[in-house]
């Protein structure tokens, strides 16, 4: 009988354990989302600032997609040049990334997320595809420190 409640009271102790886990994890991605989240918040109001709250320093972003001859274009740009860009929109210009999936991973320090977006420019659909965003936990606070996409029209608003 001791063996049998020994083993009970280990197995509670093993299910209380994984349950804290599983909420922490929670927690984590849920931090992660919301960075993403601040990050297009920032990006749809032109506000630089708000994107840099929630981006590391030197950050490279990449780009991958075909071409329309059919080739892979690949190419990447430093963080400066997004938010140069971003902000230079003229206002008679409408846009908006709608996110539309979202897939996130934690370990410790380091998570990754894939998240799925639709591209609309002045109302009208533009290009789909997904964003891999790295981020790192500074001492708490998850900041992007790697992004690259995909972007085209196929395979899109099925």
């Amino acid at each position: 009988m001791t063996k049998f409640y020994f083993t009970a009271i280990s197995f509670c102790f093993f299910v209380l354990a994984m349950g804290q886990k599983t909420n922490t994890q929670k927690t984590e991605q849920d931090a992660v989302k919301k960075t993403i989240e601040t990050f297009f918040e920032g990006f749809h109001k032109q506000d630089s600032i708000l994107m840099k709250s929630v981006v590391g320093d030197n950050v490279l972003l990449q780009t991958t997609g075909r071409n329309k001859e059919g080739k892979t274009m690949f190419r990447s740009q430093g963080i400066e040049k997004l938010y140069e860009s971003i902000v230079n929109i003229p206002d008679s210009v409408s846009f908006e990334e709608k996110l539309t999936t979202w897939s996130i991973q934690v370990d410790r320090t380091m998570a990754n997320a894939w998240v799925g977006y639709e591209f609309w420019l002045n109302g009208d659909f533009s290009h789909c595809g997904i964003n891999s965003f790295q981020l790192i936990n500074f001492d708490g606070d998850w900041k992007i420190i790697y992004l690259i996409d995909t972007r085209g029209r196929a395979g899109c608003l099925d």
